[in-house]
């Protein structure tokens, strides 16, 4: 490409360094399709012929249908996707390939592949997600009286249902897919091609006509920023480690509840795994691998972070880096999304397992220490120590569930306390009575699954 130039060939580690076409060309849609429209604009300007675009979009066409049927022959020697459409392009139709880069650089035209690329990708990583909340609320839904126990510090906190409990994840992923497809639109906004190498061009090219033509707002209003940003990718990935945390989270939960220790669920054979050594074991392996790969999406975002706060602008050879950390963090959320959905839609609970769980650990004393506030007028802070009196009691006879404690160690503490205060302290109870809106009250669960499901239509 720049043989006018040197006089010796690179060397084989510099070419090795140098090349990118393993990574980027999974950018060949994104390239032809930009080419394709500064193409149209060139012969719009009268920058090249008529006849010439005519050429040049019909070997593009021929150049994605090799590419599409295995034919297209990859060449490191010619660096990057960009360089190997080109000189393929030059090969079929001539002269009229060589007049495709007139107007451009490869910093435009790499920076303009790579945001159509990103966008689509944040898109469908929305979708995913959709994927994921419609099996979420579908066990909610299956599942909206069913009694767990609710944790803080992972010590038993109060009875909550598991349908509610679901939800929350439903929750957390509807503002990842807001995220993601708000960084899809800002990286929309602002097309890159035409700002060519850094400066713009002499060339009277019409930035507005290609904008549009890639479906962007507007053209970028600086070419040094154009060439040199690389915020929508940063973007793109910080959005991905956030999602990819709250799928971490789940994929924890899973582990615990799959365990024997817990016992609260069971993963299907699909989505389980076994032991070498071990008969016995049921491993829940992709839900542990979920977790590993959240990690991985941060350091990307992490990595390409680094690369892009130390460069003065505008283009440097290190954001050629960029494509294979944001490619690797997408596939790795891909991927996890899929098996999350499978691990979801074929989970199976354990109903009375977490029902016990539920009503151990004197999870209803809250309920009681409302009692006392709602009926007796007793302060909170005063109603919080009666009640821990009383746990300390239930704790001192070998009792792990308020509402089997007798009534003589209520009224011991608290003679006002009746036996009817006692009754209100089942898990069932419990869970009945928090049903201020967005609670875990069936019907509260139901009401909310009723609003996904309207959402989702």
């Amino acid at each position: 490409m720049w043989g006018g130039r040197f006089a010796a060939q690179p060397a084989d580690a510099m070419q090795a360094i140098n090349a990118s076409i393993d990574v980027d060309k999974r950018l060949w849609r994104e390239d032809i399709e930009g080419s394709k429209a500064h193409a149209d604009m060139l012969a719009a300007q009268g920058i090249i012929t008529q006849e010439d675009n005519a050429a040049i979009q019909a070997g593009l066409d021929q150049i994605a249908a090799e590419i599409l049927d295995g034919r297209f022959a990859f060449s490191a020697e010619l660096e990057d996707i960009h360089l190997n459409i080109e000189a393929r392009l030059t090969e079929r139709i001539g002269e009229a390939g060589k007049r495709l880069h007139t107007g451009r650089s490869r910093n435009d035209q790499v920076a303009t592949d790579f945001k159509l690329w990103t966008m689509r990708a944040a898109r469908e990583a929305g979708d995913g997600l959709r994927t994921l909340q419609k099996a979420l609320v579908a066990q909610a839904e299956a599942h909206a009286d069913w009694i767990m126990p609710g944790f803080t510090h992972l010590q038993t906190a109060q009875p909550i249902t598991l349908g509610h409990h679901l939800l929350a994840y439903v929750s957390m992923f509807e503002r990842d897919r807001v995220r993601l497809i708000g960084g899809a639109l800002e990286a929309q906004w602002e097309c890159p091609l035409g700002a060519a190498a850094l400066a713009g061009t002499s060339y009277p090219i019409d930035r507005e006509r290609t904008a549009a033509a890639l479906g962007f707002h507007e053209p970028a209003h600086n070419s040094l920023d154009a060439v040199g940003s690389r915020d929508f990718a940063l973007a793109a990935l910080a959005n991905l480690s956030i999602s990819a945390a709250h799928l971490s989270r789940l994929a924890e939960e899973i582990v615990l509840w799959t365990s024997p220790q817990f016992g609260f669920a069971r993963l299907s054979d699909q989505w389980s795994t076994g032991s070498s050594i071990m008969p016995q074991k049921r491993n829940p392996d992709a839900a542990e691998l979920i977790r590993a790969k959240a990690a991985r999406i941060g350091a990307d975002f992490a990595a390409l972070n680094a690369i892009v706060q130390k460069l003065p602008l505008a283009y440097a050879k290190d954001l050629q880096e960029d494509k294979a950390l944001t490619f690797s963090a997408f596939d790795a959320f891909a991927l996890s999304l899929t098996a999350m959905v499978g691990m979801i839609e074929t989970i199976r609970f354990e109903r009375e397992a977490m029902r016990a769980a539920a009503a151990r650990g004197y999870s209803t004393a809250t309920d009681l220490a409302d009692w006392l506030v709602r009926e007796l007028k007793v302060p909170f802070r005063e109603a919080h120590e009666i009640t821990g009196k009383i746990v300390r009691r239930a704790e001192e006879a070998g009792i792990v569930d308020l509402a089997h404690l007798p009534i003589a160690a209520f009224q011991a503490v608290e003679p006002r306390i009746t036996d009817a205060a006692r009754t209100l302290l089942t898990v069932e109870k419990s869970v009945e009575s928090r049903d201020s809106y967005g609670g875990t009250a069936p019907q509260r669960v139901r009401e909310q699954v009723d609003r996904w499901k309207e959402l989702f239509k």
